[in-house]
């Protein structure tokens, strides 16, 4: 992490730490860090964070931080990266955090041996898009300032009427239950904008596009089962799950859930605004084999 900045005439008398705080979004954790194990310079010469500056002074912070390039696992694909941050497409069956027996084969161990920060995560058996950051510097900058949207593909049981809309149910984590969750009415505000993309009547399963306003734990999941479209092959929600059971989809599921093996959701869109350059980003990832062969299958 390395900064060159000329002050501007609004930061006139201001303190270098709060120039850091409030021109460069660091939190008190990294102006501590650069303060102590980096470098704070004032026109070419050692300054504390305390000390105050004038128009036009010439103030360079530098920090070494995990700025290399990351690891490519074979089954990781790295869209794009940068010093400060990667965007990469996770596949189903990885863990996105090293947890009890995954410790070695997470997607953030795989990547590198240095600590790094997931801007979002996915779970185990979604695939698909997310934004991994190299240090926590980073990591704020793209959650404070990137303005980060996020698209999904989906293969949902039935055909939602109409087919593009919004589901707007709060969500709440059930009760006696770690994982389940429940749309309830005195849960956590959760908005998931839907799609159709295509709808297979022959087989009763459609190919939707979400988009998330929140971005609560099972959302996407939680809202298709609730209005009673839920995905292929989820355990927890889906037609032949203990907790959600659905006896009108059984006979289908029985089949596709086979089929796809896993939960059909896949990440396949993220756009933002680089916090670094400005620049619009937007990156893709195509559908998955094991969802492309259901389709072709049923087509």
């Amino acid at each position: 992490m390395k900064f060159e900045y000329f002050v501007e005439n609004e930061y006139n008398g201001c303190e270098i730490q709060q120039v850091m705080r409030r021109k460069f979004k660091m939190s008190t954790t990294w102006v501590k860090r650069v303060k102590l194990y980096g470098t704070v310079e004032q026109n070419g010469v050692h300054a504390r964070v305390k000390d105050r500056v004038s128009t036009g002074d010439r103030l360079y912070f530098e920090y070494e931080d995990n700025s290399g390039k990351l690891n490519c696992p074979e089954n990781v694909s790295i869209l794009y990266e940068t010093g400060s941050y990667a965007v990469v497409n996770k596949p189903a069956g990885m863990v996105t955090h090293p947890s009890h027996g995954h410790l070695e084969d997470s997607l953030l161990t795989s990547l590198s041996d240095e600590t790094l920060h997931p801007v979002m995560r996915l779970d185990r058996e979604t695939s698909g898009l997310l934004i991994v950051a190299k240090d926590g510097y980073a990591h704020n900058m793209l959650v404070t300032e990137a303005d980060i949207k996020k698209s999904y593909l989906a293969l949902c049981y039935g055909k939602f009427e109409p087919s593009e809309g919004t589901m707007s149910f709060p969500i709440a984590r059930r009760e006696n239950s770690v994982m389940i969750r429940d749309c309830v009415e005195n849960g956590k505000p959760s908005v998931t904008h839907y799609k159709t993309v295509e709808h297979f009547g022959n087989a009763g399963i459609s190919l939707v596009e979400f988009k998330l306003e929140t971005g609560r734990c099972h959302q996407i999941r939680t809202h298709c089962c609730h209005v009673g479209h839920p995905l292929l092959g989820d355990g927890l929600y889906g037609p032949l799950s203990d907790d959600n059971p659905n006896p009108a989809l059984k006979d289908t599921a029985v089949i596709f859930d086979e089929q796809m093996g896993r939960v059909a959701l896949h990440a396949y869109k993220i756009e933002y605004k680089d916090p670094f350059d400005k620049e619009d980003k937007v990156f893709e990832a195509a559908l998955p084999e094991d969802m492309q062969r259901v389709i072709d299958g049923i087509r």
